[in-house]
């Protein structure tokens, strides 16, 4: 079944999914802007177009990911984006 969730008055979109081959993901679009998120387990972010300029927890500087480029979130955090121009993403939610 697909889950449609919107954040941020509508600038972020994603579809929540289930896959047997990766298990659960969402897919989503994001517009230009700056998005704080919480996360309740750890994440696998792969920047499908566009760019996201990430400031994960615990690193100390900002760091720019390009389409096919992945990053990972930690469960139980918050981690911030910046949004310069439309991107696409592929969220996989990492089990413990």
């Amino acid at each position: 079944m697909l889950n449609v969730n919107d954040y941020f008055s509508g600038k972020v979109k994603s579809i929540g999914y289930e896959s047997g081959t990766i298990g659960s993901a969402s897919v989503g679009v994001m517009e230009v802007g700056e998005y704080t998120f919480g996360t309740k387990q750890a994440e696998e972010m792969t920047v499908i177009t566009g760019a996201l300029r990430v400031l994960i927890p615990g690193s100390p500087d900002w760091q720019v990911f390009m389409p096919g480029e992945t990053f990972y979130v930690p469960a139980h955090s918050e981690f911030n984006l910046q949004v310069s121009d439309t991107t696409a993403y592929l969220c996989k939610y990492l089990s413990k």
